[in-house]
C-alpha cells in the first residue's frame, strides 16, 4: 500500500515557482502522480499557494496549476475539534500546527515540508521529512 503524505504549501511552491527544492519536490510529486505515493493538503495550503501562485502568475495560470495538482493531491478538512487540539499544542507556528494535527488525525504516514523549526517540533506518531529526506529514505 502507498504511504500518504501530507505536502506542505513550501513543498508545493518550490515545486510549482521552480525555487529552492524545486528538483526534490518535482521528484516528490512524481512519485504522487505515478500512483507511489498518496498525497494530501488542506484548504488552507490551497489558498496559501494560490495566492502566492497568482502573485507570480496570474489567477488563471494559479487555477491551472493547482487543478493541476488537485489531480493527484486529495484535499482534507478540519474539525473543530482538531483545530483546538492544534491550537493546544506546544506549536508556536498556528498555521504549522493547523496543518500538522489535521495530518495527524487522518492518519497520515509523513509530513512532507522544508520547514525545519517544524521538523523540530514533530513527535513520533508523524515523522517530518523534507522532500530530500523523504525520497532518500523511500524511494
Amino acid at each position: 500500500m502507498a504511504s500518504k503524505i501530507f505536502i506542505d504549501a513550501n513543498t508545493l511552491l518550490d515545486f510549482t515557482l521552480h525555487s529552492a527544492t524545486y528538483l526534490e519536490s518535482k521528484q516528490l510529486i512524481e512519485q504522487v502522480v505515478n500512483g507511489k505515493v498518496q498525497a494530501y493538503v488542506t484548504p488552507a495550503i490551497v489558498h496559501i499557494v494560490g495566492y502566492w501562485l497568482t502573485k507570480a502568475y496570474s489567477a488563471a495560470k494559479a487555477k491551472e496549476l493547482l487543478l493541476g495538482l488537485l489531480a493527484d493531491i486529495q484535499v482534507i478538512d478540519i474539525s473543530h475539534e482538531i483545530t483546538l487540539i492544534a491550537l493546544h499544542s506546544k506549536m508556536t507556528d498556528i498555521e504549522d500546527a493547523l496543518q500538522y494535527y489535521t495530518a495527524i488525525y487522518h492518519k497520515l504516514d509523513y509530513f512532507i515540508s522544508v520547514d525545519k523549526k517544524l521538523q523540530k517540533e514533530s513527535i513520533p506518531s508523524l515523522p517530518i521529512y523534507t522532500p530530500k529526506e523523504y525520497l532518500r529514505e523511500f524511494q
